[in-house]
């Protein structure tokens, strides 16, 4: 399998090269995404005597997909962030008496409403799924 990844790697670096494409070698990683229960688990891309290091999942502008192309991770994610930001807001509306419901309401439009909805179109159906 050595030779499939320099073909492929110098088939990446010429492509690279011809669309004036220049990849971060710190930032830049390597997903297999496969709907296969049997995959080959290691993939070894090197460009420009870089390594990429391979991964499971990735975030991709603010979207965590994973390597089966699930969004479950990206739920998770989400899931988290509001419990954090609810957390906040609660808290502070125990110390300070004085919020009325309607600022916290603009608060949690401002705060929670666009987390829960950011990139919706994309991962809205992986919440009818069981999981």
């Amino acid at each position: 399998m050595e030779n499939y990844t320099n073909i492929e790697t110098s088939k990446i670096a010429k492509l690279s090269n011809e669309n004036k494409l220049h990849f971060n070698d710190l930032k830049s990683k390597v997903m297999l995404i496969s709907g296969r229960r049997k995959e080959r688990k290691a993939v070894d891309i090197y460009l420009n005597n870089s390594h990429f290091q391979q991964v499971d999942k990735i975030k991709y502008l603010g979207i965590i997909i994973d390597s089966k192309f699930k969004l479950t991770e990206h739920i998770k994610y989400t899931t988290e962030r509001c419990t954090k930001l609810i957390n906040a807001l609660s808290k502070s509306a125990r110390i300070n008496r004085g919020l009325r419901h309607e600022a916290l309401k603009t608060i949690y439009k401002g705060a929670i409403l666009p987390q829960l909805l950011y990139a919706a179109p994309v991962w809205i159906e992986a919440i009818k799924k069981r999981m």
